[in-house]
């Protein structure tokens, strides 16, 4: 079954949205707001633009990164450093429903745009503003990367096995996290307006957004003083499920955790005695085997292919998969059907295949529209929108305030 057309108005259609910032966390919420309607103005200062435009591999010299991150968007190549580049700011964000920001605590104060001075002509203005500690606490004006945040917020401490330095998730984890946080406080900042007519500051730190993912982590010190520590592929106490070796060499994953499918795993190895070993029926048993358990399905997976390991899970309904690298992803039927490769036409005519949109929705759905903006593209149309007239904005651009 075809997915029903794109409607002309998507959920976020009119809501209009004031991007400032860079790199990942702050654009990266805007993004998502972008894709579900909104209009969203990015404003990059002159000549350099957004750092994220020179990351990672570049074409024509522009990060094929920022294709996905800033997909959507408006570009304004604006120095927020000038009185008059700030002026510009104000009255934008006079007619915007949400700012998303992502400074350090302090800079947008001292470029005169303050929440407070904002809202005092738009009460019903909402800023997201992303930050690595917060707006509050002794911490608030320290530097901080999505990697810091992981850190500080427990994620880096038990990623990675236990005979090694701590790992990094081979991704910004901890920005997009927040970038979340940020999307949905938006959304529940919009629907207070609707009654109370007034916006409010959605407070996100990075931090914080990679601590609230960490699970039983904090109780279980709090109750047994136990620290997680770096499992590797395993996750302690809960059994069985890990990576396991196949007859190639190449690992599967098989998550057999819950009871029923347990039983169903040990059938699928032929292991009838672990089926029937009554210690084994519930996760505690399982968990207080857990090495041992993993030896015994590893026995069996290493005597098989991976699509044998794979076709033998699917048969007994156990969740299991190989590990996927992106040519996997781009070669998945599933990814495919749900349309989650998608591609775009840049300026150059050229198509580039960039991820789809997450989540779904049956009626409003969300849309790809195209590839990130050339910087300052569209800096003379935003100026006009705001009553800018030619003569005016060749005057700013003379003065290095435009881009």
């Amino acid at each position: 079954m075809n997915p029903p057309p794109v409607p002309a108005r998507r959920p976020l259609t009119g809501i209009r949205v004031l991007e400032l910032g860079a790199l990942i966390a702050g654009p990266f919420c805007a993004k998502i707001l972008s894709e579900f309607g909104a209009d969203v103005v990015k404003l990059e200062p002159p000549k350099i633009g957004d750092p994220l435009r020179k990351w990672r591999h570049l074409e024509h010299g522009t990060s094929l990164w920022w294709h996905v991150q800033s997909r959507g968007k408006r570009s304004a190549a604006i120095d927020l450093r000038t009185a008059e580049g700030q002026a510009i700011a104000r009255e934008l964000a006079k007619r915007a429903d949400i700012v998303v920001e992502n400074f350090r605590p302090g800079t947008l104060e001292a470029w005169n745009l303050s929440y407070e001075s904002l809202a005092a002509v738009n009460p019903g203005l909402i800023m997201v503003r992303i930050s690595g500690y917060g707006q509050t606490g002794p911490y608030r004006e320290r530097p901080g990367f999505g990697v810091i945040g992981e850190a500080v917020g427990g994620l880096r401490y038990v990623t990675g096995t236990p005979d090694r330095p701590p790992s990094r998730v081979g991704v910004s984890i901890g920005d997009t996290l927040s970038a979340l946080y940020g999307v949905i406080g938006a959304l529940m900042a919009l629907e207070s307006r609707r009654t109370s007519g007034r916006g409010q500051i959605v407070d996100v730190a990075l931090y914080e957004s990679v601590f609230s993912v960490m699970e039983s982590m904090l109780p279980e010190f709090d109750r047994f003083d136990v620290i997680r520590e770096r499992t590797g592929s395993i996750l302690p106490g809960i059994a069985p499920t890990s990576a396991y070796r196949s007859a190639d060499g190449s690992f599967i994953l098989i998550a057999a955790n819950g009871d029923s499918i347990f039983q169903r795993l040990c059938r699928a190895i032929g292991r009838e005695d672990l089926a029937r070993d009554q210690s084994l029926a519930h996760n505690d048993g399982r968990a207080a085997r857990q090495q041992w358990l993993d030896d015994e399905i590893g026995r069996w997976t290493r005597t098989q292919s991976p699509d044998a390991v794979i076709a033998a899970m699917e048969a007994a309904e156990v969740p299991a998969s190989k590990i996927y690298t992106i040519r996997d992803i781009v070669a998945d039927a599933q990814y495919a059907a749900r349309e989650m490769i998608r591609e775009i036409r840049l300026a150059d005519g050229s198509a580039l295949k960039v991820p789809g949109v997450v989540p779904k929705m049956s009626a409003t759905p969300g849309q790809v529209d195209g590839g990130g903006p050339a910087l300052g593209e569209h800096t003379d149309e935003i100026l006009r929108e705001l009553d800018y007239d030619a003569a005016t904005i060749a005057a700013l651009r003379a003065r290095g305030v435009l881009g």
